[in-house]
């Protein structure tokens, strides 16, 4: 009898621990990411006023172009956190965030939010394999498959044919340039490392993995065939997870299609 009554205490103790941690996952996943609508609040550059100009005389010179106004307020978020050097916008879904890369350490981002806190949510980044100059031939930009939708969760939308016909553009905004790019495929793919394994900057192996993205017959693939991507285009992945299934990720590709600067 007395064996059953600790094995009844332990097996309270341990339903008490494990409830706890679920009502802590619970938690965690249903405030995911909710940091960042400060953090949105915060980066959001309001138009500076025109001043009125006297006109100016006629002249026969081009007149110098005005630079680009970037709406984001890089100064104070890289003096938040230097990591910071993108944001990204992915109109139609629930994307818009700032882009992170830790110099050193590669898995950073996965549990750490733009505070440098632990957070399951993590961050939108790249790795250092790539650049943060958006010129390597494919930028790879990680975020994670939230279920409150934050992140890149909502990247899913892209397996509705009819939301990816609909919604084409995203829009990467760096402290003196826009860069605008026209998704062309969003589909299932395996865990691979894409950067680990294939070589971009090798024009004839970039240009069979283009390829084999407009060759796809899946039903889970939608591909723009109508477009043409080269190898000497500059291409951005943004991937994510897929419920929950560690051997797939779901990836969305757009192509640079014009820059404001």
């Amino acid at each position: 009898m007395k064996k059953f009554r600790i094995a009844g205490v332990i097996f309270l103790i341990l339903a008490v621990i494990l409830g706890g941690l679920a009502v802590r996952q619970y938690l965690e996943e249903k405030n995911a990411g909710k940091e960042y609508d400060q953090i949105r609040e915060e980066a959001a550059r309001e138009p500076e006023p025109e001043e009125e100009k006297e006109p100016e005389p006629e002249t026969t010179e081009t007149p110098a172009k005005e630079p680009v106004e970037i709406p984001i307020d890089f100064p104070s978020l890289q003096a938040q956190n230097p990591d910071v050097y993108a944001w990204i916008q992915v109109p139609g879904t629930e994307v818009d965030y700032p882009i992170l890369q830790s110099p050193d350490d590669n898995g950073y981002y996965l549990d750490h939010d733009i505070n440098k806190s632990e957070a399951a949510a993590g961050a939108i980044f790249t790795e250092n394999y790539n650049t943060k100059t958006f010129e390597d031939p494919n930028t790879v930009i990680y975020g994670h498959d939230m279920k409150n939708g934050s992140m890149f969760q909502s990247l899913h939308r892209y397996m509705d044919r009819s939301f990816f016909d609909a919604n084409r553009d995203v829009t990467i905004y760096l402290p003196d340039k826009i860069l605008h790019y026209k998704i062309f495929a969003a589909y299932l793919y395996d865990n691979r490392h894409l950067l680990m394994s294939f070589d971009f900057w090798n024009k004839e192996e970039y240009q069979q993995y283009l390829n084999n993205i407009f060759s796809m017959r899946d039903m889970n693939s939608f591909v723009d065939t109508s477009m043409e991507v080269t190898n000497e285009d500059k291409i951005i992945t943004l991937s994510t997870c897929y419920a929950g299934i560690s051997s797939q990720r779901y990836l969305v590709q757009a192509v640079l299609v014009s820059i404001d600067q």
